[in-house]
């Protein structure tokens, strides 16, 4: 038996780049912060503030959800799975990415905060509240 589960809590740090393909299916690539607060060790040694930044990958539904309701700065928490693969660039030289496939996600941003319309409701794989959704 294995377990491949990952879930964030954190910023979006640009705009989503979606793509649409054959078929009218969307995929959207997000990046997320996550930051681990700096402190200090009882020796006096200053710990500084840690971020890890996250690829993330939404396919169907979701993608289009983040293309209309997720902006840079936005809170966002996700489930997914992690994947890894690599590839040749453009000089020929290998690069690897590791990649954050999202299942499940919850747009954290209060509506106050936010530019857009987008609600604090949950979506999985389906839209936001407010469009018809049964949760």
């Amino acid at each position: 038996m294995s377990i491949n589960k990952v879930i964030l809590l954190g910023n979006i740090g640009r705009e989503p780049e979606v793509r649409y393909f054959d078929g009218g299916r969307a995929v959207a690539n997000v990046t997320l912060a996550t930051s681990e607060r700096g402190y200090k060790l009882p020796n006096g040694t200053e710990v500084p503030e840690h971020t890890e930044w996250h690829n993330l990958v939404f396919r169907g539904r979701l993608a289009e959800i983040v293309e209309k309701y997720v902006h840079k700065g936005d809170k966002l928490y996700v489930e997914g799975y992690i994947r890894s693969r690599s590839y040749e660039d453009k000089s020929g030289i290998k690069r690897y990415v590791t990649e954050i496939f999202v299942d499940n996600m919850e747009m954290l941003t209060p509506k106050s905060q936010d530019n857009s319309t987008a609600t604090a409701a949950p979506a999985q794989g389906s839209a936001p509240a407010g469009e018809g959704l049964p949760f």
